[in-house]
């Protein structure tokens, strides 16, 4: 019985760890296919939910959102394990995977739904990120017009958008070329 006992404790010891090294975060870069791909592939990263957030419309769905009447941002949600990756290193992930000069959306997709934002949960994130523009302004003597905003809620997309990437590989490739993310990104980044 003592054995059994233990063995119960450890594992909702072990199941409440876990939970405890996990958090989330919210970034939008255009595309939120494209970003779940860049995101998926980063060791830490346990999960990524293509959606919306930033408007003023409960429950968007992306025929209203693309219209950009919603104020809402095509937005991926990263859940991460903290024992592997942090805030920071998602942050240095996310600008490589975006045009931060670009004020009019992301590659080919062009509108308010598709700008590049970065949200923040408190005022260290808030720091970590102001201070990172000001970094990246300093090297490419450009001003940086991803938004920085107050995260407040998250809605997820519906389930067609989820794992686009994998699920429709080759149309994924055909749209993601002649957006030319890579090249942009490659003559930006390096």
């Amino acid at each position: 019985m003592k054995k059994i006992f233990l063995t119960l404790l450890f594992l909702t010891l072990s199941s409440n760890s876990n939970a405890i090294n996990t958090q989330k975060v919210y970034f939008a870069g255009g595309c939120f296919w494209c970003m779940e791909e860049s995101f998926d592939k980063v060791k830490g990263v346990i999960k990524t939910i293509s959606g919306y957030s930033g408007g003023h419309i409960k429950n968007p769905k992306y025929k209203d959102v693309v219209k950009n009447t919603t104020g809402h941002y095509e937005t991926l949600e990263i859940t991460y394990d903290t024992t592997l990756i942090n805030f920071d290193k998602l942050l240095e992930i996310y600008w490589v995977n975006v045009d931060p000069f670009d004020a009019d959306g992301q590659f080919c997709d062009k509108g308010e739904s598709y700008k590049s934002v970065v949200f923040f949960e408190n005022n260290d994130q808030k720091k970590i990120i102001e201070d990172s523009i000001k970094n990246i302004e300093t090297k490419f003597n450009k001003k940086v017009v991803t938004y920085v905003k107050k995260f407040k809620e998250f809605y997820v997309a519906e389930t067609y958008h989820q794992d686009y990437y994998e699920k429709n590989f080759i149309r994924y490739l055909m749209y993601k070329k002649s957006c030319q993310r890579e090249e942009t990104l490659k003559k930006i980044w390096g």
